[in-house]
């Protein structure tokens, strides 16, 4: 059995699951998800507890085993508790604004980047104050909200391509725990 597959889910207070012919609906107080089990993978429901089980041990089957397993978790802790991703906007000149249902990023091109912000996502920038003698230059954070983990990780892995952090000055769009490792430049001659 797989280890992540076999792992039973605990429903939570407040949350309601509808399975019939392989379609599960988690109902929360944050929203609402569904998914299409494939093929085989079935689960079962006790008072507070959801098992996933498949019917029989092919390398295919194990693998949507896990797979169905984390997805229906991840429907249980997004209609209960939901998703946050957050990300830094550093860099001399460089910040976002939410400006209706876009997010408006300024990063150093001779334009500005306009980004829609997807239905069932919140997106709340802050700007960050600027203080005499302050080094660092964290101008603006952007915190993504929703009860879908997997739209959530899309649209910021958007946001963060439109400037990936750089390796000299460090500079552009990295997730709030990302850790950039800053290389040493050029050592000038005498």
């Amino acid at each position: 059995m797989s280890r992540i597959g076999k792992a039973p889910i605990q429903i939570p207070q407040g949350v309601k699951i509808n399975y019939q012919d392989g379609l599960m609906k988690v109902d929360g107080p944050l929203g609402s998800l569904q998914y299409q089990f494939n093929q085989g993978i079935t689960a079962e429901m006790e008072e507070s507890v959801i098992h996933i089980k498949r019917e029989n041990d092919t390398r295919q089957q194990r693998a949507l085993h896990g797979l169905t397993r984390a997805l229906v978790n991840n429907m249980v802790t997004g209609v209960s508790a939901g998703y946050e991703k957050v990300l830094h906007v550093i860099g001399t000149g460089y910040n976002a604004e939410k400006i209706g249902p876009w997010v408006k990023l300024a990063l150093g091109f001779s334009h500005d980047i306009l980004l829609q912000v997807p239905k069932g996502i919140t997106v709340v920038v802050e700007a960050v104050p600027r203080s005499k003698g302050s080094k660092a230059d964290l101008n603006s954070i952007v915190r993504i909200k929703g009860i879908n983990k997997e739209d959530i990780g899309k649209f910021a892995a958007e946001v963060r391509a439109c400037r990936p952090p750089e390796n000299y000055k460090g500079k552009g769009v990295r997730y709030a725990d990302e850790v950039v490792i800053i290389k040493a430049g050029k050592a000038g001659s005498k």
